[in-house]
């Protein structure tokens, strides 16, 4: 199908929509067809191979844990955290998997092949899964590609899948692959990009249906908020790094009761902002339950940004619970048309592009969504959007030890200040500008392209290499 606003947002489980989400996914599937196939019954051993950047760091991503859950059955968007700690307690300890739920085999993350150094033509993030009866005839085999975002391809099925994208495409009204498109339909029907989005959403779901699933999403959001604002002390992984959130929203409420009570006084905006890119990526670096937004890695910039445009910007403070929910409707649909120009032109995955094509994308969609409530033309829209990607080119993916924690926590609070700065600056223009989105675009993806494989997602370069981890 098309990508849509509810692909490009979808909830699972942290650290990672490419190493976590999709491979789990993955895994469910092929699951799923074993039980499908009916041949679980005749299942005696089971071989998974991971590929390059999934095996450089999947320890540090969850990958090998999400894998297992996803081999048991379960799927990133529906599987709760309770869930997901009772069953990797339980697999750890007696080393046994329930293969689709069923089928019980000795199997742990020890199990795994691990191939970093090998890279499958498709993409880095490559998985293989296979299973043998009790003489060791392969039942079934089958290598997919998590693509970045939670998005999983299959081998072979490539060239099936881009025609199915393309055909589903001939159903929406407007379809635009370009922001040259996107404008235009805008220009030609008099809409905002937001209004376009919907028409095409509409396709595929009742107005009232979208309205409901994307308030759905940011209350998830404001829930991985509240969550991660009651955890205290270190993240998991080694690195020792200290959760900030809880401390931070202390600090910020009691200098709201020193001013009179007004814990959103307009002098901490930035520290709000802060707050929520750091709750939301502490919860995310804890395997919680976040939203991709375009990815895990890049969880928190747009709620930041929302909490932004919600309790700061001009006229919220007298606007009523509709408007507000307007607001949150709005800004996502924005968000996630420009979050299909760049699924559909360049990448969304750290892993094929570099943090550009996270972080980056997360911190232009969160611009454009903010300039659309603001009250920005398509044309400023656009150029907030661009404005942000332009000043994260070449930013590259190196987490230390491969965990979603530094540089990535910070690094969404820093690009959630630029997308503001961006809508800002865009909202003050008339919407003309001498670099378009699309020129940003293709030149985000030339340079993922041009980017050593050091500095994406392989823990070979940076700061993976030059901080010690402990």
């Amino acid at each position: 199908m098309a990508v849509g606003v509810f692909d490009l947002f979808s909830i699972g489980i942290g650290p990672s929509s490419s190493h976590t989400v999709g491979p789990m996914r993955a895994a469910a599937v092929f699951a799923g067809e074993l039980k499908a196939g009916g041949k679980l019954d005749s299942v005696a051993s089971l071989r998974v191979d991971l590929y390059g950047s999934l095996a450089a760091t999947g320890h540090g991503h969850g990958t090998m844990t999400a894998i297992l859950l996803g081999l048991e059955g379960f799927h990133p968007e529906l599987i709760l955290p309770d869930e997901v700690e009772e069953r990797l307690a339980s697999i750890a300890e007696t080393g046994i998997l329930n293969l689709a739920g069923s089928v019980p085999l000795p199997y742990g993350v020890k199990d795994m092949v691990l191939r970093p150094l090998t890279v499958l033509p498709r993409h880095t993030n490559g998985m293989t899964f296979a299973v043998s009866d009790a003489e060791g005839t392969v039942l079934h085999e089958a290598t997919f590609f998590s693509v970045g975002g939670g998005f999983i391809v299959r081998e072979g099925e490539e060239d099936a899948a881009q025609q199915e994208l393309d055909e589903s495409k001939k159903v929406l009204p407007l379809p635009f692959r370009t922001a040259a498109e996107l404008l235009e339909h805008c220009r030609a029907q008099g809409l905002s990009i937001a209004d376009i989005m919907l028409i095409n959403e509409c396709a595929s779901r009742s107005e009232a249906e979208i309205r409901e699933g994307l308030l759905h999403i940011y209350s998830v959001m404001e829930g991985c908020v509240d969550v991660s604002l009651k955890r205290e002390g270190l993240l998991p992984g080694g690195l020792k790094v200290r959760r900030r959130a809880p401390d931070w929203h202390e600090r910020l409420l009691k200098e709201g009761r020193d001013h009179g009570g007004d814990y959103h006084d307009p002098r901490y905006w930035q520290e709000w902002v802060n707050l929520i890119a750091l709750a939301v990526n502490e919860e995310n670096a804890s395997g919680g339950r976040v939203v991709t937004a375009p990815t895990n890695g890049a969880a928190g910039i747009i709620p930041a940004v929302l909490y932004y445009a919600l309790h700061f910007a001009p006229g919220m403070d007298k606007a009523t619970q509709e408007d507000r929910d307007d607001v949150v409707v709005r800004f996502l649909l924005t968000a996630g048309a420009i979050g299909v120009l760049y699924k559909e032109q360049a990448s969304i995955s750290g892993a094929e592009v570099g943090c550009q094509g996270e972080v980056g994308s997360a911190s232009s969609m969160a611009a454009a969504g903010l300039a659309e409530v603001m009250g920005g033309t398509p044309a400023q829209v656009e150029n907030a959007a661009e404005i942000a990607m332009e000043h994260n080119l070449g930013l590259t993916c190196d987490p230390i030890g491969g965990l979603v924690q530094v540089p990535c926590i910070e690094r969404n609070a820093i690009a959630a200040a630029k997308a503001i700065n961006a809508a800002k600056m865009a909202l003050w223009g008339d919407g003309s500008h001498r670099v378009s989105l699309d020129e940003v675009i293709v030149t985000m993806r030339e340079t993922g392209k041009d980017m050593s494989s050091k500095y994406k997602e392989t823990a070979m370069g940076g700061l993976a290499v030059n901080v010690v981890e402990c």
